[in-house]
């Protein structure tokens, strides 16, 4: 079942303003309506297709590799990560998020194979996708309703590490367009790992927030009110150095300067729930962060509402030594012909419908 963190908002007018519900408890006078978008990520999990391309890096994504990577264990794990976009529906968006933001892809491939699927083709999403220096050769990217969201914009900015400027990542993908009228910009990422441990590597995450923060400062210097929103699989929690000191995300909304960010997932990790298990406990690497210039108390703007995590119960795994966690592609080494070692999150910004 979903976990939900529910704020209890009056009636609402999707997007694409054929869908509406009302909340008769409220007087009639106080009654608006809202456009509703939502803006989901997923960390797709080793998202490669079948050709070796890039040498020892994807050797095993192959049909000759580790992991018997066919065309055949390829096309399920295409359906079935589909089919969980396609269950990223609620009654205030019933046409599905307008962004998703994604890790772990090899190539823009695999992501226009994803949208084509048979559960997502109805949905017209596009694709943005850029190469990364990567060293694995993994990348993030962008899908879009071009019904809700609108790009003008992309800038994929590099990370450079001082102290290892050797080392080589993802690229941090900055999106901007326009969403209900407003100017919005996503930067979508994938931090580095935790490979060497927590501690010994948080400097490498680090950077990546001070780069992220640097994104959304140049970006506020054009457009100071516009909404920037900080997503993806940052291999920290909400608490850590990485997001709470270096970008300097707050848990609580009261008091978020315009220019600042918000982290919702703080609390949603205090609960016990995340969207990864590691050892027999809850991590939630997949953050979606807003700017302060979304938390303002003014709904004729876009305006953050909530957050869920997207844990279907057929993401589970239902037995064995992993049951209760995320039902994977791999584990020890087996095929499970799962989804991803990761729950898809989202949020949902609001901006009440003026009526003409």
């Amino acid at each position: 079942m979903k976990r939900n963190i529910i704020l209890s908002l009056l009636s609402f007018c999707v997007a694409f303003g054929a869908f509406a519900q009302t909340n008769d408890s409220v007087p009639v006078q106080d009654k608006k309506q809202y456009l509703v978008y939502g803006v989901a990520f997923y960390n797709l999990e080793n998202l490669f297709d079948t050709i070796n391309s890039n040498g020892k890096y994807d050797y095993e994504f192959s049909p000759d590799g580790t992991r018997g990577w066919t065309s055949e264990r390829y096309w399920s794990k295409i359906n079935k990560l589909a089919r969980c976009i396609s269950h990223m529906t609620t009654p205030q968006t019933p046409y599905g998020p307008a962004i998703i933001g994604v890790s772990e892809i090899e190539n823009k491939g695999v992501l226009d194979d994803l949208v084509q699927a048979d559960s997502l083709k109805k949905w017209n999403l596009q694709v943005i996708h850029h190469d990364s220096p990567d060293r694995r050769g993994v990348d993030v990217g962008l899908l879009y309703s071009p019904y809700f969201f609108k790009p003008i914009d992309v800038n994929n900015h590099t990370l450079f590490v001082p102290d290892n400027p050797d080392f080589l990542t993802r690229d941090q993908m900055c999106v901007t367009g326009v969403m209900g009228g407003d100017t919005l910009s996503v930067i979508v990422n994938h931090w580095p790992s935790r490979l060497g441990g927590q501690e010994r590597s948080s400097y490498l995450r680090e950077a990546a927030a001070k780069l992220s923060k640097h994104i959304a400062d140049s970006l506020w210097a054009i457009r100071p009110n516009q909404g920037v929103i900080i997503m993806g699989d940052l291999n920290d929690d909400p608490q850590d150095k990485s997001c709470a000191v270096a970008l300097g995300a707050q848990r609580d909304a009261e008091g978020v300067a315009p220019h600042g960010f918000f982290n919702p997932w703080w609390k949603v990790l205090e609960s016990g729930v995340g969207t990864l298990s590691y050892r027999g406990a809850w991590n939630l690497f997949d953050q979606i962060i807003v700017s302060g210039t979304l938390m303002q108390n003014s709904y004729d703007n876009l305006h953050y509402w909530n957050c869920i995590i997207n844990d279907f119960d057929f993401l589970y795994q239902q037995d064995g030594p992993y049951k209760g966690t995320p039902l994977r592609t791999y584990a020890g080494g087996k095929w499970l012909d799962g989804y991803s070692d990761h729950f898809p999150t989202e949020i949902f910004l609001i901006k009440e419908k003026k009526n003409k």
